[in-house]
């Protein structure tokens, strides 16, 4: 336990705390059933008060990471089984490292049931103004330089996240814009390999076509092959950190 964790300093301890600890239970480094040391042995390991770290673990408590008993201390839950929409927030804001295996696949797996369906009813619903908006982003894509990382990933999340607004349906663009951080993360190492950048734009021109013509079997064609495209892409990169 005293090798993964470093003294805090920080204006507020409480929320770097809290960040330190979803971050290590979430990656697996602390596992599931861990009992975590006394908080006084916790507030000299860190360099923080024990209040600071009293209120850390209220809080992770609240969010269903851990739990605290009176005389027993304090254990890492199983959050697949205890945890709430506090910690689906939790995974959709951690932005640097790996996530545990199985956290991974959920997300993927969300995605996919997500952004099939969303590609559907866009390719229904989908209005001019929907398609101008899809033409503007082409054209940026067009002209975008292929070393901006930064700009090529917010120009990929804005084209997914229109088809979520032109699919008519007023949660999923509200989901898909929840999952921003967690997507930009994932999306900007995607895209570190620069010979995808090409094929990546070519599949946004045949699904705005696709779209463009209502071919709903067509759209979705194309949204799984983009899915897989850049599921296969990321797990290779993710496999050599």
């Amino acid at each position: 336990m005293k090798d993964i964790l470093r003294p805090l300093r920080a204006e507020s301890l409480k929320e770097v705390f809290i960040t330190r600890f979803e971050e290590l239970i979430l990656t697996g480094k602390i596992s599931i059933g861990q009992k975590l040391p006394p908080e006084r042995d916790l507030a000299l390991q860190l360099g923080v008060s024990r209040p600071v770290v009293h209120e850390g673990l209220v809080e992770l408590a609240a969010r269903g990471l851990v739990s605290m008993k009176p005389r027993k201390g304090t254990v890492v839950n199983d959050y697949r089984r205890q945890g709430s929409l506090a910690i689906l927030n939790s995974l959709i804001n951690y932005r640097s490292g790996n996530l545990e295996h199985e956290l991974l696949e959920g997300l993927l797996q969300t995605r996919v049931l997500i952004e099939v369906e969303t590609t559907r009813l866009a390719s229904i619903s989908r209005s001019e103004e929907h398609l101008d908006a899809f033409k503007k982003i082409l054209s940026n894509e067009d002209s975008i330089s292929c070393g901006d990382i930064n700009a090529i990933t917010r120009l990929d999340f804005k084209f997914h996240h229109l088809i979520g607004i032109a699919s008519g349906n007023l949660v999923y663009p509200l989901l898909i814009n929840s999952f921003k951080p967690v997507y930009m993360n994932f999306t900007s190492l995607f895209f570190t390999d620069k010979t995808v950048i090409p094929a990546t734009f070519a599949f946004h021109k045949e699904l705005v076509r696709a779209i463009s013509a209502k071919d709903q079997l067509l759209s979705i064609s194309i949204m799984r092959k983009i899915l897989d495209h850049g599921e296969r892409h990321l797990r290779e990169i993710l496999s050599q950190k």
